[in-house]
């Protein structure tokens, strides 16, 4: 009768442990919670990634505008001062000279032109460049937050399994007492103990690294306590597919990349403009003593000018530099090409991917419901006296692999759905 009435207790124990679901976390000390979008939230407000992004388009916005100015008159002055070492009848030992210029580029030969559409393009492509880290950080956030949710079910599921052995345990020991059974039914089940208590305690390493990486994402303290509002087995809703030329529509990347194209094109021009004719008109001024230098005596003297530079031959070097700018050009329109080709790859298994972990979730939570039901039964037939240890062991060591293969089948459909909201670039 007692061996009865312990397989009883046995698989009440077993039942609660398969059936009810997982508990929430420990909440922390102000009992709040986490939400999966306050978390990105806080992700990017702090993301040094993001900050730095932030700071190229601010430099690119800086270039820009120095470019500008070369649209503009520029002021400038050249001045000089010498003492000679030796001195001749009556004139002074010194002298000096300044000559101010204001100067205007009627014709650069279109390289300031050039030069200015290079930067606004860089502008641009910094402006996609820092959406796309805002996109990177997005998904990092995302991935992180699952990421703790599963470790957290991993270390809970050990703790279980643990719960679960050391049950049986204390049939075998009772038997065992009793003289029920040998004392190689009492080594294994001490074995099988060992192996979970270890495996227990790596999962809650794991978990406790995956806090650290958690908190120190958004700025937080690494040891702080967290409690997520949303987990991997809770209902996550499907994003709406956007079918392979579509993604490329919403990704900054691939703008940057087109972008990159202009600017490539238009370095063509730029590569050009040093060969073309260039003028420039202007005024100014000297101011010096006369000379020879007898009294001190100095005068003001004014100029208009006008500047023109005319290339004629420099040995094909014209020629090398546009054929560079060109092969340049023709390089960034390939890697746009790739790009593309890349993006609709990544649409189409991203896709895949999401469907097929969204069917292993449901294949492993009916395996999870077998398992569970043919662990009970086996505990329960070892206390009878119909099943041997090993039959025991094999079901709780079944029962743990396919709890554990439903929590990463959860985890892989979680990350999914939001590697699939990075490709498309769709939140």
């Amino acid at each position: 009768m007692k061996p009865f009435l312990f397989g009883l207790f046995v698989l009440s124990v077993l039942r609660l442990a398969a059936q009810v679901p997982l508990s929430d976390p420990p909440q922390p000390a102000d009992g709040s919670s986490i939400s999966i979008e306050a978390y990105c939230d806080a992700v990017t407000a702090y993301s040094r990634r993001l900050k730095a992004a932030a700071a190229q388009r601010v430099e690119a916005a800086e270039t820009m505008g120095r470019i500008r100015t070369g649209f503009l008159p520029r002021l400038s002055a050249a001045g000089s001062f010498a003492v000679a070492a030796r001195r001749f009848d009556d004139d002074e030992r010194w002298t000096f000279a300044v000559e101010p210029q204001i100067v205007q580029t009627i014709y650069g030969g279109g390289a300031t032109r050039a030069a200015y559409r290079q930067a606004e393009l860089g502008y641009d492509i910094a402006l996609c460049d820092e959406e796309f880290t805002r996109l990177e950080v997005r998904y990092a956030a995302e991935y992180t937050y699952w990421n703790l949710s599963a470790m957290r079910l991993f270390a809970e599921a050990m703790q279980r399994y643990v719960a679960i052995i050391r049950s049986l345990k204390e049939v075998v020991d009772r038997r065992f007492a009793e003289g029920y059974i040998a004392k190689s039914d009492v080594l294994m089940i001490d074995t099988r103990l060992s192996e979970a208590e270890y495996e227990a305690v790596s999962t809650e390493r794991n978990y406790i690294v995956a806090l650290h990486n958690f908190n120190i994402l958004r700025g937080a303290p690494p040891e702080k306590a967290v409690a997520l509002a949303s987990g991997i087995r809770d209902s996550l809703p499907v994003p709406v597919r956007s079918e392979g030329l579509a993604a490329l529509e919403h990704r900054p990347d691939y703008a940057a990349a087109l972008l990159r194209v202009e600017q490539a094109g238009v370095a063509i021009r730029a590569a050009r403009a040093p060969y073309n004719p260039q003028l420039s008109v202007g005024i100014g001024g000297m101011w010096q003593p006369y000379s020879p230098n007898r009294n001190g005596a100095t005068y003001l003297d004014g100029k208009a000018f006008v500047q023109l530079s005319v290339p004629i031959f420099h040995w094909g070097e014209r020629r090398r530099a546009v054929g560079a700018a060109e092969a340049a050009r023709l390089r960034s329109e390939w890697n746009a090409a790739e790009m593309q080709d890349d993006v609709v790859r990544e649409e189409m298994n991203g896709w895949t991917a999401m469907l097929e972990s969204r069917a292993q979730v449901g294949a492993t939570e009916y395996n999870l419901r077998i398992a569970g039901e043919n662990l009970e039964i086996s505990t329960y037939s070892y206390g009878e006296g119909l099943a041997t240890i090993l039959d025991v062991m094999q079901a709780q060591l079944s029962w743990i692999q396919i709890y554990t293969n439903a929590i990463q089948a959860h985890y892989s459909y979680a990350v999914a759905i939001a590697d699939y909201r990075r490709i498309t670039a769709v939140y």
